[in-house]
């Protein structure tokens, strides 16, 4: 509370983030989730959690922290059945290394929709994953404007991992390469749009061959294994 000069008190209001916000909630969910393994009267009647994606807008130190609390929660216990979903790689990653007996899946697109796809024994090989699915709608033709935004998370990371500042910083490589410029500019704009993976929309064929190039120049000069891309 907050003392007025009339000698009243009004409430002291509190300006929250919105990771704090989500770790504020996730620390009563976990409580509740405590309870409920536990067997506690009031929760005995569930047998199931389903969490999605608890780490959304929380720096990479608390989504560890996060996934290492949940896995530890979790793990040694059989009441419930838990279902965990994400999209962010390294809560999965440590996940998976927590819970070695877990099963673990990746949502991907199949020709009859979308399929579960168990990751076997390499689930933090998810960017390799994202990047085989490029390489093979680049051969194919088969190329949506929601790729851009799936390049643009593996060239980020990329980016991150060798040391530079910022994705533009692996596509232009030289002070005066304009392509690169140019490359940047498309990267940054066509993966910033509203394009759904349940909605694809088809690239004209100037971006098509954009796209192809950027993914090209990235898979040569920062080089993976080449028998994963056949």
């Amino acid at each position: 509370m907050v003392a007025n000069s009339d000698g009243t008190e009004e409430p002291a209001y509190i300006k929250v983030s919105r990771g704090e916000e989500n770790l504020f909630i996730w620390c009563f969910f976990l409580a509740i989730a405590r309870w409920a393994i536990d067997g506690q009267e009031a929760y005995d009647w569930v047998q199931y959690l389903y969490i999605d994606d608890p780490i959304s807008s929380l720096d990479e130190n608390n989504a560890i922290a996060v996934a290492a609390d949940l896995a530890h929660l979790l793990k040694d216990q059989d009441r419930l059945k838990t279902i965990i979903s994400s999209h962010h790689t390294v809560f999965f990653n440590v996940l998976c290394n927590e819970m070695k007996r877990a099963l673990r899946y990746f949502l991907a697109k199949a020709e009859s929709g979308y399929e579960l796809r168990d990751t076997t024994d390499t689930p933090h090989f998810y960017h390799v994953a994202m990047l085989k699915e490029l390489h093979r709608v680049a051969k194919t033709g088969e190329i949506y404007t929601y790729h851009f935004t799936i390049l643009r998370s593996i060239m980020e990371k990329t980016a991150t991992f060798h040391g530079f500042s910022c994705l533009g910083e692996i596509i232009k490589r030289e002070p005066n390469d304009e392509d690169g410029e140019l490359h940047a500019r498309y990267v940054n704009l066509l993966s910033h749009g509203n394009h759904s993976l349940f909605e694809p929309v088809d690239m004209m064929e100037e971006n098509k061959r954009i796209f192809r190039k950027i993914l090209n120049n990235l898979m040569n000069n920062y080089r993976f294994n080449p028998k994963l891309f056949p």
